[in-house]
């Protein structure tokens, strides 16, 4: 995908799309929780996922149905793997150099309580279906 860069941010890890003061992309659209976008802070650089059909018809051709990626997440036995493909299919503006890997490696760095709020806004928007 093409598009601004996103505004690099001090350190790195996850942040909600409700927070109060998430990170915002150089473009200044920030996460849209009415759209169930989140903020993603990957490598420093502010990313908003959104789970688009676009997005979600990806994410489910390689992850399987969503609704059993749903109750995976909800019987705590989602992958690493597959909250990191989840997310990258999610990136709404991916800049170059971006990698699916890098996106799992600041899921571990910031660990899964960070990871959570981000993975449930996406959830949410599968399940409300508000895009």
């Amino acid at each position: 995908m093409s598009g601004p860069s996103p505004q690099p941010v001090a350190g790195d890890g996850l942040s909600p799309g409700q927070a109060l003061n998430p990170p915002q992309p150089r473009d200044g659209r920030g996460a849209n929780s009415a759209r169930g976008e989140a903020a993603l802070v990957v490598g420093g650089l502010a990313l908003v996922l959104r789970p688009s059909f676009e997005a979600l018809v990806a994410a489910e051709e390689e992850l399987g149905p969503l609704f059993g990626l749903v109750e995976r997440a909800a019987a705590g036995g989602l992958k690493l793997a597959e909250m990191a493909a989840l997310f990258w299919h999610c990136v709404r503006e991916r800049p170059a150099g971006l990698s699916r890997e890098r996106i799992g490696a600041a899921i571990a760095e910031a660990g899964l309580a960070r990871a959570t709020p981000v993975l449930k806004a996406l959830l949410a928007q599968i399940l409300d279906g508000r895009g």
